[in-house]
């Protein structure tokens, strides 16, 4: 399933930036190397001040809960964006975002193996601020809150979720 949603992620971006004036590919390398998630970005630059952002999460854990031998995220995400930049395309930047997580979360309780359905609907607000230099690489912090709108997930974490990062990207 990774590989499948890599390749349709990876395919779509070459598609789209064929046609584009101003793109950006991006990993959130924070959360690479603390979580071991997988977020890979691709943004449109409607105008100088907007873009639309598609990120596939890898390994996507419910905000930075800590997990032990017990329990493990067996989940993935899609996430769509809208981007808005004050003083252009390379400063501070607010986004709303729709996301739809899917997969499974595992523990042992008592001996017993116990599954959550994280299948789960999520809307937030983010905002955060890019360096970007010669026009083509980009580096900055950012932070999201979000709502998740799943029982099953609300009964067993929080309904809000804080998560943030710290993008690399490439613009062309």
């Amino acid at each position: 399933m990774k590989k499948f949603l890599c390749c349709c992620f990876f395919c779509g971006i070459s598609i789209i930036s064929q046609a584009q004036n101003q793109s950006e590919i991006k990993l959130n390398i924070l959360n690479t190397i603390i979580r071991a998630s997988v977020e890979i970005g691709y943004e449109y630059f409607t105008t100088t001040n907007s873009s639309v952002g598609v990120e596939v999460l890898i390994n996507d854990r419910f905000s930075y809960y800590p997990e032990d031998d017990n329990e493990e995220f067996k989940t993935n995400s899609l996430q769509l964006s809208y981007n808005f930049y004050f003083s252009g395309a390379g400063k501070t930047y607010i986004y709303p975002f729709v996301k739809y997580r899917f997969g499974e979360y595992e523990e042992v309780v008592d001996a017993a193996l116990v599954k959550t359905d994280m299948n789960s609907f999520i809307l937030g607000l983010g905002g955060g601020y890019k360096w970007v230099w010669n026009d083509q690489f980009a580096f900055g912090p950012y932070a999201n809150i979000a709502r998740n709108f799943s029982e099953d997930v609300n009964d067993r974490f929080s309904a809000v979720e804080i998560n943030g990062g710290i993008s690399i990207g490439y613009r062309f």
